[in-house]
């Protein structure tokens, strides 16, 4: 399989539904983030920040009761719903009132900012089952949470996406960490094999797998290293996905978009000491600067 380098020559030519229609914030969908925990609930809002920076129209996040009146002050956009707990993450029993958010939404983000994978897998398990046509976003403890459930996976018609850093794949493809640092490429190659998702490998370059194709993103930077960076990226995709982008250009869109806005945030500040928060403001500038000629 060719890996195709991903260029703005590339995206200006496979641009971003325009939503010039009237509709209003409906038109541009409506996203379901399903994260955080009482020790991490900042996360879901990175994400949050992600998805309306990207287009989004409407935003709601189902998080642990405890912190969902913070983050619903926090983040006056969006609509919070607050879920039972079990074990600092949001609890498996929570799974039917938010299979029926998600039934409503365009988008569903599972995962940025959840801890315990068991849990995270099981309220995961529970909501894909229930869910087998929708598009859903995989993220943290939601991804390496199902390592034994990749039939349901591989299985959907909806296309799933995940994101994972080395150390999650490490974990969900049961191999050693070095190992996945050595050939990101065949371990995202080996991650489509198994689910049959499009694999979005983040790294120093990031590589976007599916069944058909392999992207590289040599975009990045080192400043994107950094806490609730992927916590950003995870919400930028479900917001381009809600607006109706096919899931594979959602994926080589949002990952260029949060690239560069790493770069533009260099440029101004220096390569170090970028704060994740900083990211999702650079990117509708971006998308602008990129919309056809």
């Amino acid at each position: 399989m060719t890996v195709s380098l991903l260029s703005e020559q590339y995206l200006r030519s496979n641009p971003l539904p325009n939503h010039d229609d009237g509709r209003g914030k409906e038109g541009r969908g409506r996203v379901l983030i399903i994260g955080g925990s009482v020790n991490v609930p900042g996360a879901a809002l990175l994400a949050g920040l992600g998805a309306l920076r990207s287009g989004a129209g409407v935003l709601q996040i189902a998080t642990c009761r405890s912190v969902a009146s913070h983050l619903a002050l926090a983040m006056p956009e969006a609509m919070v719903i607050p879920c039972d707990e079990q074990n600092e993450d949001i609890s498996p029993s929570a799974a039917s009132k938010l299979i029926a958010a998600a039934e409503q939404c365009d988008a569903l983000l599972i995962g940025p900012g959840m801890i315990d994978k068991s849990v995270a897998g099981e309220l995961t398990q529970r909501i894909l089952s229930a869910l087998p046509d929708m598009n859903v976003l995989l993220d943290a403890a939601a991804f390496t949470g199902m390592t034994a459930s990749c039939e349901l996976l591989r299985n959907r018609t909806g296309k799933t996406v995940v994101t994972p850093h080395a150390g999650e794949m490490a974990a969900f493809l049961k191999r050693e960490r070095a190992d996945i640092e050595a050939d990101p490429l065949n371990a995202a190659r080996d991650a489509v094999k198994t689910i049959g998702a499009i694999v979005v490998m983040k790294g120093s370059e990031t590589h976007i797998v599916d069944e058909s194709s392999a992207w590289l993103s040599k975009h990045g930077t080192s400043a994107l290293g950094t806490s609730g960076s992927g916590d950003v990226l995870a919400g930028v995709l479900s917001g381009l996905l809600a607006r109706g982008t096919t899931p594979l250009l959602s994926v080589l869109w949002g990952v260029y978009l949060h690239a560069m806005a790493g770069v533009r945030l260099c440029e101004r500040h220096g390569r170090v000491g970028l704060l994740a928060r900083e990211l999702p403001a650079e990117i509708p500038r971006l998308m602008e600067d990129l919309r056809p000629l």
